[in-house]
């Protein structure tokens, strides 16, 4: 690497996460006022445990992303195993692009979309509806993950359980899965972080009583940033990036397995 593309990376990562680094240091700052600084201080994340329509947005975004995620994990596998195992079959194209639309399609489409749904259909907005429409968008996520390892599993191992016996169902169960546990895994944290991290499909397919985290803050920074909204954003970036972190190992392990 030349200097020029050095010195172009360093200031490509420095425009972008830059300013995450600004509002984590600031989340410790003693004074209230987010642009001065007061002195080291935790008694932001301390006001954290107080603020109670804080905490019940968090415990509904980590509601909605583990349901979520766990959904998405049950059909993107699925999905993955029908686009990578049955071979060509009536449809193929069509179903194809229902599973992977969502990750190339706007936000904002998929939530009109889904409100207009729910509306059409009677169904009430709340915490279902979020689950619904997140699971919606992460489902072709963890295709594209579980569906990378099928296409780098040795199918011997599966073509010897059958040889030896074995019912189509237990060669899935006890073969299969079992090798595709790093893809799996990778696959729900990132379903579990897309998730946790949205807010533009939630902020239409919400309702009363279902306010997520990032609805939440967003809603308080529109009235005014403080340091209590720098820690729960560094508590969030600091969440994400545990998972993010955890799904990359996991996926570079699926690579060397």
């Amino acid at each position: 690497m030349t200097w020029v593309t050095r010195t172009a990376l360093v200031a490509g990562l420095g425009f972008l996460y830059g300013p995450i680094a600004v509002l984590i240091v600031y989340s410790f700052n003693a004074s209230p006022m987010v642009t001065v600084w007061g002195g080291f201080s935790t008694r932001w994340y301390g006001a954290l445990l107080a603020d109670a329509p804080l905490l019940s947005a968090a415990w509904v975004s980590l509601k909605v992303a583990f349901l979520a995620s766990l959904l998405a994990t049950i059909l993107g596998t699925l999905a993955a195993l029908a686009l990578e195992r049955q071979g060509r079959f009536r449809g193929r194209a069509l179903f194809t692009g229902l599973v992977f639309g969502p990750i190339v399609m706007p936000e904002v489409m998929i939530g009109l979309s889904l409100l207009l749904m729910f509306i059409g259909i009677g169904l009430d907005r709340g915490l279902l509806t979020i689950v619904i429409a997140h699971t919606t968008f992460c489902t072709g996520f963890v295709a594209v993950v579980v569906g990378a390892r099928l296409r780098g599993l040795d199918r011997s191992l599966e073509e010897a359980a059958a040889d030896l016996g074995a019912a189509p169902a237990r060669v899935l169960m006890t073969v299969t899965l079992p090798l595709l546990a790093p893809a799996l895994a990778a696959g729900a944290l990132l379903a579990f972080t897309l998730s946790l991290d949205d807010l533009v499909i939630a902020s239409f397919v919400s309702g009363p009583g279902s306010t997520t985290l990032p609805m939440r803050l967003y809603s308080q920074v529109r009235l005014g940033v403080n340091p209590e909204i720098n820690a729960a954003s560094t508590l969030l970036v600091g969440l994400v990036s545990v998972a993010v972190l955890l799904a990359s190992w996991l996926t570079a392990r699926r690579g060397q397995g």
